[in-house]
């Protein structure tokens, strides 16, 4: 039988994450013989290659393939590696954390008029216990997002006319969307497939993942540089000027105490202070409210500010476009 789709998933010490998912797509209602399954490991993982060794030793009916990377560059690039040595005219992109429906590629392939160039997303649900961490619920927006590699599909033509998957984003971030945009602006048809689901369970995370999470903010500026109409349409209407606001008034408070203008620094200490309350409260609004996580709002909603703009500042110094 003609292999219709081929599903590419980067991956990289996750090995018992990749295993789910990869039992997930086991259980398609597509026939085993009319799709592969290629894993790219993002550079050298012996623990994952050796798990899947032994995985894939029960799993002989499924056409899988795993690969590496000479080294370490990013999901963009192992997206690449394996879409391009993929055999099918369709390629389906999830993430290793991913759980795809059982009738995930089916629907993909029932869509497919073997269009040459054609990029399809599906629906991505995030469950959610009825409290959830902050983490949690930004995570959660997966599901309104318009184009994420957790859930897409796209023609080799198309892939190979926009060159694939941007390299230089080296982290998971803004690569799916920096897809989409060649994709759009290519003239290339984006088509939303609501039957083609995929479950995106939210793993556990450490205090103050919120802090670390800020370093992906750097390729905002690249995407902006490529695609500024795009990014202020669909990624951000306007600069975080709250961010800028807060720490313009610690920048006063300290600027005060240096030159003894004390009425001066306890309006500016009060206003700071006002700014991390109400950052902290709309991030606590809906999300769960126990002692350690509402610590966790307050000690991170403090440095977020200056996280964020520090990285969306070194990303405009390295990528050199200004982006406020």
């Amino acid at each position: 039988m003609e292999t219709k789709i081929s599903v590419v998933i980067p991956t990289y010490k996750r090995p018992q994450l990749l295993i789910n998912c990869l039992n997930a797509l086991a259980r398609q209602a597509l026939d085993k013989a009319a799709f592969e399954v290629i894993v790219v490991s993002d550079g050298p993982d012996i623990q994952t290659a050796e798990a899947i060794a032994r995985w894939h030793a029960t799993q002989l009916t499924l056409n899988f393939r795993y690969l590496s990377t000479p080294t370490k560059r990013g999901p963009a690039s192992a997206r690449n590696t394996g879409w391009m040595v993929a055999n099918a005219p369709l390629i389906a992109f999830t993430d290793d954390d991913c759980l795809p429906d059982s009738g995930w590629l089916k629907a993909f392939v029932h869509q497919y008029r073997r269009e040459p160039y054609i990029a399809m997303t599906g629906c991505v649900h995030v469950p959610l216990p009825s409290q959830p961490t902050d983490f949690e619920w930004n995570t959660a927006q997966l599901e309104t997002a318009e184009f994420v590699t957790a859930n897409c599909c796209c023609s080799k033509e198309a892939l190979q006319l926009v060159g694939g998957f941007d390299e230089a984003f080296g982290m998971a971030w803004r690569e799916d969307s920096e897809l989409q945009f060649k994709m759009i602006m290519n003239g290339i048809p984006v088509i939303r497939i609501e039957q083609a689901c995929v479950q995106h369970p939210v793993r556990s995370a450490p205090w103050g993942i919120s802090l670390r999470e800020q370093k992906k903010g750097q390729y905002n500026a690249l995407l902006y540089k490529k695609y500024p109409e795009l990014f202020r349409n669909k990624i951000q209407k306007h600069p975080v000027w709250h961010y800028y606001i807060a720490i313009l008034l610690f920048m006063t408070v300290c600027i005060a105490v240096v030159f003894n203008a004390s009425l001066l620094a306890q309006l500016a200490f009060a206003g700071w202070i006002l700014s991390i309350a109400i950052f902290s409260w709309k991030r606590l609004r809906i999300t769960r409210k126990s002692m350690s996580h509402v610590a966790e709002m307050i000690v991170t909603s403090a440095f977020i500010p200056f996280a964020s703009i520090y990285w969306q500042w070194y990303g405009a110094i390295k990528y050199r476009v200004l982006l406020l």
